[in-house]
């Protein structure tokens, strides 16, 4: 109630956006001029007193260029945010009562889509790299459907006994070069890398990673479990999908995992968590509900 009493309006919005944009005050892109104009009510641009150039408070936001209502994504972002199992686009729709499911679906996809960070830092220090499969669906024999399976890759940093920040990616194959790249990607050079002992992850050393292969063995006799910061996430990863989702088809996958990465890594602070999935944090270049289909295919 408080947060809907807060964003009542579209007015409000754009002013939490405009303050958010510039907390120390308006500063041009262009002169750096600090005075600014009246709002244009039909562009909703501000505008430099000193070289006349515009400045949209959306611009670089997912909400970039939108014809639906600011107080719209600021309730599905905040929804998204802080509804901790995650959102259907089916139950984002109910809840904001709009008539297309293809508007929420979009909007849901977008917001999915700033929850990347250009930025990100990489992992660092001691991380749990391990391979998985997660299961789609298709046609089978008789009309009946069974799994069609997406190899996946997922590492996690080692923090004591419990787990850091977490990654996860599509991957095309079970290969050095794929699981590699993975890592490479995800994992900052230097750092000790634990992992089973399939020949891909050879190439680790290589790359600069001090690499540590455990047998499947280890957790016998009193060890630690075998990667098990690695294998709760995995587990934690299917029981999200198949309760929130049902299921993730595998051209939109890779969304899903980056959804699931979000919410663990930004469990403990959901605020922060909403002002990234407006984008007001970062700049997100804009994309359209064909580019996201067109992308997907």
């Amino acid at each position: 109630m408080e947060f809907q009493e807060r964003f009542a309006t579209e007015e409000a919005c754009r002013e939490y956006l405009f303050a958010c944009r510039w907390p120390d005050g308006f500063r041009c892109r262009r002169c750096g001029g600090r005075e600014v104009g009246a709002m244009h009510a039909r562009r909703r641009v501000w505008q430099c007193k000193r070289c006349g150039a515009q400045t949209s408070v959306t611009a670089g936001t997912v909400m970039h260029n939108t014809q639906t209502p600011l107080r719209l994504w600021f309730w599905a972002a905040y929804l998204v945010a802080t509804h901790h199992p995650g959102i259907s686009a089916v139950q984002l729709q109910r809840q904001l009562g709009i008539a297309r499911h293809e508007r929420a679906w979009m909007m849901l996809h977008k917001l999915r889509r700033a929850m990347v960070a250009p930025e990100r830092e990489p992992l660092r220090r001691e991380v749990e790299v391990d391979e998985f499969f997660i299961g789609g669906y298709e046609e089978g024999k008789g009309g009946r459907k069974r799994g069609k399976k997406v190899l996946c890759a997922v590492a996690v940093e080692v923090r004591g006994r419990g787990s850091g920040r977490l990654r996860l990616a599509t991957l095309e194959n079970a290969s050095g070069r794929s699981l590699g790249g993975f890592v490479n990607a995800t994992t900052e050079p230097g750092a000790l890398v634990h992992t089973d002992a399939w020949p891909g992850y050879n190439v680790l050393g290589g790359l600069g990673y001090e690499h540590s292969p455990l047998s499947q063995n280890a957790g016998e006799a009193g060890q630690e479990p075998y990667l098990p910061r690695a294998h709760r996430a995995i587990s934690n990863l299917k029981a999200w999908l198949h309760g929130t989702h049902r299921q993730a088809s595998p051209e939109h996958l890779q969304a899903y995992l980056d959804e699931f990465v979000f919410r663990h890594n930004r469990r403990g602070n959901p605020h922060a968590a909403f002002q990234t999935l407006l984008g007001l944090s970062t700049h997100h270049v804009p994309i359209s509900y064909r580019q996201i289909i067109d992308q997907a295919a």
